[in-house]
């Protein structure tokens, strides 16, 4: 196997059928491309209770500053009905100039270019003026619980630092050098549960609807919006994701509701004060009684989801511009420096070091047929070949 070809690296990574939580096999495959290029590389097994445990890699090449990480995820989502896929999702099968596979674009196809670039780069120039990891873990598509945030504590833990991060997910929309990643929203969900009092519904006055309430406390998560967006990102966004009340009986009032929520919000807000709004929404609706005149306030607990996350932006000239100058090299496009989409294992690595993210086209990403053009595969090592060069040379800047 040459390492300098994305395609064989990516057809390597795919046939291994590295389903969250399984290694599969792709992160042994990834350390047999690095070992040979002077890389030293370590295994990692994360353990948590209730969690299944997760293997994950760190290599290095080099051992002084400037240090930059690649970072991203061989696991990959499963394959839903393998009989509808054109070709066998672990096989690696190429048609018509294009290869297709599970995680051909999320992400293994990031990591296959990645590592051809620090290849060639090696090849013409030799090691870089510093230092390069790759930071992978095998749980960016389940919890994320025992992967790249333990990784990186692991790694810190004895001794390592980052000056910067490149994380190798699909960014581009429709063409390769459309956008970068410069930052992402945050994340906050909870679950309201309101209780009433159980009853006939031909006796309303001896019970208390609970979904009369859950639709006055929706209503005021959902109206008036949160924020008009900021320069830099969109407008904040909650979305009720579930009504549920469990009750099979249409002439019975039920005894609770409940509700549940997500919002992904812009740097108007941090985690603690966007709690603090959310609560007294819910407190205000809560003393409306428009649908329950003469009742005491609507009762309601509130539950917030463990490990919330922060939104964040990237402000590193070196990094964002070096990588915005090798997207323009090679493609002769301007990327769009974006915070849109949802989360990413970019969210744990800002606490580290500067971080930006660049991939593939993740037009199939997930879906029956994922597959990537031979052709983007080595546009994306030209341009991460590009950039290591420029980085490496502006790092100090």
């Amino acid at each position: 196997m040459t390492v300098t070809d994305p395609v064989a690296n990516l057809q390597t990574l795919i046939r291994c059928a590295s389903v969250t939580p399984n290694e599969g096999g792709a992160l042994t495959a990834l350390a047999d491309m690095l070992l040979p290029l002077g890389f030293k590389v370590e295994r990692m097994t994360a353990s948590a209770p209730g969690t299944p445990d997760i293997e994950n890699l760190y290599a290095r090449l080099g051992a002084e500053g400037p240090h930059l990480m690649f970072a991203g995820h061989t696991d990959v989502v499963p394959v839903g009905d393998a009989a509808s896929w054109s070709h066998p999702p672990f096989a690696a099968e190429i048609a018509d100039g294009e290869l297709f596979g599970r995680g051909a674009v999320d992400m293994k196809g990031g990591i296959a270019c990645f590592a051809a670039a620090v290849a060639r780069h090696i090849e013409k120039h030799g090691a870089p003026a510093g230092s390069i990891s790759f930071l992978i873990t095998g749980d960016e598509e389940g919890p994320a619980i025992n992967g790249t945030v333990k990784l990186l504590q692991w790694a810190a833990e004895r001794g390592e630092t980052w000056d910067a991060s490149l994380v190798g997910e699909p960014t581009n929309p429709d063409s390769l050098g459309d956008m970068i990643k410069i930052g992402r929203r945050g994340s906050l969900s909870a679950s309201i549960t309101v209780h009433g009092v159980q009853g006939h519904a031909a006796y309303p006055h001896l019970a208390d609807n609970p979904v009369r309430s859950i639709v006055k406390l929706t209503e005021a998560l959902l109206d008036p919006p949160f924020d008009t967006g900021t320069d830099n990102f969109q407008p904040s966004n909650l979305e009720v994701t579930t009504i549920d009340v469990g009750n099979a009986a249409t002439n019975v009032i039920p005894a609770k509701a409940r509700a549940a929520f997500n919002i992904r919000f812009n740097d108007t807000w941090t985690v603690e004060t966007l709690k603090a709004e959310i609560l007294g929404r819910l407190d205000a609706a809560a003393a409306d009684q428009t649908l329950r005149p003469g009742r005491e306030p609507t009762k309601y607990d509130i539950a917030w989801t463990e490990r919330p996350s922060h939104v964040f932006l990237t402000r590193n000239n070196a990094l964002i511009a070096s990588l915005s100058s090798a997207i323009e090299n090679v493609t002769g496009r301007t990327p769009k420096l974006s915070t849109t989409g949802g989360t990413s294992d970019a969210r744990f690595i800002k606490d580290y070091c500067p971080v930006v993210e660049f991939g593939l086209v993740g037009q199939t990403m997930h879906m029956v047929d994922e597959r990537v053009a031979l052709s983007d595969l080595e546009t994306l090592t030209e341009i991460y070949e590009t950039f290591l060069q420029r980085w490496f040379a502006n790092a100090d800047l």
